[in-house]
């Protein structure tokens, strides 16, 4: 991998179980990894044009998603770009100001480091590099995925996740400097960013005035869907279709 990837948008809630009428049921999500990791477990569903969604469940008594839920109820928790190599990386957000906070790379199969939501125009961004495993490597155990829909219906696009930023010079340092997203200009005023070879983008509303943020899951689909006026009373996350 040469380039920055943007991989995933997680979403957290109290119980994975809860979130896959909606997921799997309504937008035909397909399991593609999961597992337990530490205070958490988490699940991806791919779509129609290989975008992946995350939901994280915690586990345990305590840990950062008890918290997360308990401040914020359930959400969008944070954005995943896979990087070359996290260090170079690092490097790059913190010559733009950004403070690097969680930063692990004991495990070269994942190293990852974050941006604090306070810095990072309101989102957990997370940062992950890997290596390959090396020959005769332990596999990683095959993930059972809780039950979902049966018969569930042809899967959505998801398209990417709509953000709000101050300015758009925010934008423009956030997602294309230390990103290095390709920008251009959205038919409504909006900015959007891509990288090559990730089915999904950023797009930014500018409002000098509005809460920096997450606005909602951007959607495409072939077929109607069912889909929440505000929030998603499971998932906490908002849902737009094109």
């Amino acid at each position: 991998m040469t380039r920055v990837l943007f991989d995933h948008i997680a979403i957290a809630v109290p119980r994975i179980a809860d979130a896959l009428p909606f997921v799997v049921g309504e937008l035909g999500g397909a399991p593609a990894h999961g597992g337990p990791s530490g205070a958490y477990t988490f699940g991806q569903w791919r779509f129609a044009n290989g975008g992946v969604l995350e939901i994280l469940e915690p586990l345990g008594a305590d840990g950062f998603l008890h918290r997360f839920l308990a401040q914020r109820g359930p959400g969008i928790h944070h954005v995943t770009f896979r990087v070359p190599r996290l260090r170079p990386a690092c490097d790059r957000a913190e010559a733009a100001g950004y403070t690097i906070v969680g930063h692990d790379d004991s495990n070269p199969e994942w190293q990852e480091a974050f941006l604090h939501p306070k810095q990072a125009l309101g989102i957990v961004v997370q940062l992950a590099a890997s290596e390959p495993a090396p020959r005769g490597a332990r596999r990683r155990q095959r993930w059972a995925p809780p039950p979902g829909p049966a018969s569930p219906p042809p899967p959505v696009t998801v398209v990417g996740l709509r953000m709000r930023a101050r300015s758009r010079e925010r934008a423009l340092a956030q997602w294309a400097g230390v990103l290095q997203g390709d920008e251009r200009d959205g038919a409504g005023g909006e900015l959007v960013f891509g990288w090559p070879g990730s089915p999904m983008r950023i797009s930014v509303e500018i409002d000098p005035e509005g809460d920096e943020g997450p606005r909602w899951v951007e959607l495409r689909a072939e077929r109607p869907l069912a889909l929440p006026s505000g929030p998603h009373p499971v998932l906490g996350a908002a849902f737009s279709g094109a």
